[in-house]
């Protein structure tokens, strides 16, 4: 029984190079989980994260001004009509500002893989689009 020895070492390394290529993008890739009390279960993967990262967004808050009108309630001491009143505020940004994730055990979140599948970045709550 004569084998071709090129057909061999071709077919280990195609072997070989497929077995690598699923390893590699096992690890990559967007997943839902869930915030349990002690860390974070995936929903691909058995085992619990108990050292997750989750995203933050740096920036300007920016918040527009606005007009409030309306009447205040009756004071039984004051005399006289009431008046409607307005309150404004201008315009604000706010430097420094940090958008932080307030997750808590039981919340539904869209995690991303990353360095391989050894570490978990948690990037936003996710919930229902039915209300």
């Amino acid at each position: 029984m004569n084998k071709d020895p090129y057909g061999q070492l071709a077919s280990a390394l195609y072997s070989s190079v497929g077995k690598h290529t699923r390893q590699a993008l096992g690890g990559v890739g967007a997943v839902l989980g869930t915030i349990t009390g002690t860390g974070l279960k995936l929903d691909d993967f058995k085992h619990e994260f108990q050292d997750y990262l989750v995203a933050e967004l740096p920036g300007v808050l920016a918040v527009p001004g606005s007009v409030m009108a309306g009447t205040p309630m009756l004071d039984v001491r004051s005399a006289g009509d009431l008046k409607q009143e307005e309150t404004s505020s201008a315009k604000t940004e706010i430097e420094d500002a940090r958008l932080s994730l307030a997750l808590k055990s039981g919340d539904r979140v869209l995690a991303v893989r990353v360095n391989g599948g050894n570490d978990v970045v948690v990037v936003c709550k996710v919930v229902s689009g039915h209300g």
